[in-house]
């Protein structure tokens, strides 16, 4: 029971770092090389902002942006080390890496991309040139992209993973 819980946790804590990282850097950071997964549409309109949204605003976003990579990475670095710790067979690790991934893509279609981005307009806040290129878009980003990590390369990724893992 408590790897489950521990994995729930760690997806939350997964999820919730990638979400800032968004934040970070669409509405602090603001550089046009971290949309390089929005639509190329998108990616044509979108001006360079050469001023800050307010004085220090770049600094907060590459602190929210660094300190996201951190607890993403430590969110793998503990999943590893806890089912190294209680001797996990691939399978478990496996189960593990996949629910994760699985948890995030999903998150990130349905979250991020569908309701954060097209419902509510989030990227269009800060980037009003845009508006007219995601209008009329009912599915978010790259769906097959998006389908393909979610069906084939996770998984792939998290066999691989698992089976170092389990060879530790």
């Amino acid at each position: 029971m408590y790897n489950i819980v521990f994995t729930m946790f760690l997806t939350v804590v997964f999820c919730t770092a990638i979400a800032l990282m968004l934040l970070s850097a669409v509405a602090f950071i603001q550089d046009k090389r971290f949309y390089s997964s929005a639509p190329k549409e998108a990616q044509a309109v979108i001006e360079k902002r050469p001023e800050e949204l307010f004085p220090g605003a770049r600094a907060i976003g590459w602190v929210l942006f660094t300190l996201s990579l951190l607890i993403a990475s430590g969110v793998m670095v503990f999943s590893i080390w806890d089912g190294v710790r209680n001797n996990f067979t691939f399978l478990q690790f496996f189960l593990r890496f996949v629910f994760i991934t699985t948890v995030y893509k999903l998150c990130d279609m349905i979250l991020i991309d569908y309701f954060l981005l097209l419902k509510f307009g989030f990227f269009q806040y800060y980037y009003p040139e845009a508006k007219e290129v995601m209008k009329g878009r009912k599915y978010g980003f790259n769906i097959k992209s998006q389908l393909c990590k979610l069906l084939v390369i996770f998984p792939a990724i998290s066999a691989l993973l698992a089976w170092i893992c389990s060879a530790l």
